[in-house]
């Protein structure tokens, strides 16, 4: 029996099923559904590669950004968590520095790692962010090498799960899996691969998406320090009777970058009022006293996002406190507060380039209209476009569901359960 049959023939064992439901949940269907996918990424592998070498399972998981909206690249502080829907690869080590990957849905492609420069025409690839992890690995002093992959993922790009955070932490779990032994520690995980997409990928995100990520599990983070403060939190809402759901409106997240770059500029424009190169190093009384001043300098957009900030990153720790003291309802006024406040000072819930399109709008009115005195609501991640973070009672699921799927369509909407695993490596 070669390697890959046995491999999906211990898919079955209690230990690898033990392993799946700890990674992705017990909802029904759910073993049936990630044994026929690891079966199927494992007959890819071997069509593709034929490996004689080791063949590893490496999966990194999408994350829910809870609490923290645009506060990250300001050394704010977030509430986020891994989510059970990730980026996962069939991975082999190689002789050379040649890296073959194979991802559903894209184009083949290859890539040498002898070559750790930054390419300006890779700028906003997938080879962008390979690059980018190696490079960065290598300046730490880690070891890298060649691969061959087949990857798969259920972190949709466009989903407001940040596909890119999952596929740069898999990248550095895989290099680190083959050639040090998975040894590096989740926050250096997750700045390495903020690293690749800021400087290799092109887009100046900060570090929330990564860390959620790398770390696994609902995390509290602040960002105030060089070496941020990660809490892991334990908060069940499904025992609670919520449903944590995001739902994709549909909307691209297209050229839309400088929309993005335009929010953490914006803040570091009042911050430089007073000196500082990030928002976390104002107080926010001084702020206060001089909104006539800082005018003056600023466009009252960029002093909007400012004061967003700074009701944000309070509002992340009422939200701690909440879920601390078991006060669920409290919590979720906080949660709608973080949305009407992305949507009145922070203005990511539409592009101000294509004001005609507001989808994320329409499912913001429509979930207040069916979760008001019951759950909560808010924008999800980045904005602009993609998706909104919804926490649903269990018997006003199916209709919430039903409702928002007959607008936004089919799948639509994600049941979100949260991971307690970062970046993890399945040995089969």
């Amino acid at each position: 029996m070669n390697q890959y049959a046995s491999m999906i023939r211990n898919l079955k064992t209690p230990e690898v099923m033990e392993r799946l439901i700890r990674l992705y949940g017990s909802r029904d269907g759910m073993l049936v559904e990630q044994t026929a996918r690891y079966t199927s990424l494992l007959k890819r592998h071997e069509e593709y590669f034929h490996a004689e070498r080791e063949v590893l399972m490496v999966s990194a998981p999408g994350r829910t950004e809870i609490g923290g909206n645009h506060t990250d690249h300001n050394k704010g502080k977030v509430l986020a968590a891994a989510v059970n829907l990730d980026t996962l690869a069939a991975v082999s080590g190689r002789d050379d520095t040649l890296v073959n990957v194979h991802s559903e849905g894209y184009p083949a492609m290859t890539i040498d790692l002898a070559d750790l420069s930054k390419h300006d025409d890779e700028q906003g690839t997938t080879a962008a962010l390979i690059r980018g992890v190696a490079s960065r690995m290598a300046e730490l002093g880690y070891k890298i090498g060649g691969f061959d992959a087949a990857i798969q993922s259920t972190v949709a790009s466009g989903s407001g799960l940040s596909s890119s955070a999952a596929f740069e932490v898999l990248v550095c779990a895989i290099l680190d899996a083959l050639y040090n032994g998975f040894t590096i520690d989740a926050k250096t995980q997750a700045k390495i691969g903020q690293y690749a997409e800021n400087v290799y990928f092109g887009k100046p995100s900060g570090l929330l998406d990564q860390m959620a990520s790398a770390n696994g599990g609902l995390v509290y983070v602040d960002f105030k320090c060089e070496d941020p403060d990660v809490r892991p939190m334990a908060y069940d809402f499904a025992q609670k009777g919520y449903a944590l759901v995001v739902v994709g409106t549909g909307g691209s997240h297209d050229d839309l970058t400088d929309e993005y770059a335009a929010i953490p500029a914006e803040m570091k424009q009042v911050a430089a009022f007073f000196g500082e190169d990030n928002l976390r190093r104002v107080r926010p009384e001084e702020f206060g006293n001089n909104v006539a001043a800082i005018r003056e300098k600023v466009s009252d957009r960029a002093l909007l996002r400012a004061l967003h900030f700074f009701n944000e990153n309070d509002r992340v720790g009422w939200q701690v406190k909440a879920l601390e003291n078991d006060n669920v309802e409290e919590f979720f006024q906080h949660i709608i507060a973080s949305g009407r406040s992305s949507y009145m000072y922070l203005q990511n819930v539409y592009a101000q380039k294509r004001p005609q399109e507001q989808s994320l709008s329409v499912a913001l009115s429509l979930a207040e209209y069916m979760l008001e005195g019951k759950g909560a609501w808010r924008i999800h991640g980045g904005g602009f476009a993609g998706t909104t973070l919804n926490f649903v009672p269990q018997k006003e699921l199916p209709h919430f569901i039903e409702t928002m799927e007959s607008v936004f369509g089919p799948r639509s909407c994600h049941i979100l359960d949260i991971r307690p695993e970062g970046a993890a490596v399945i040995k089969l």
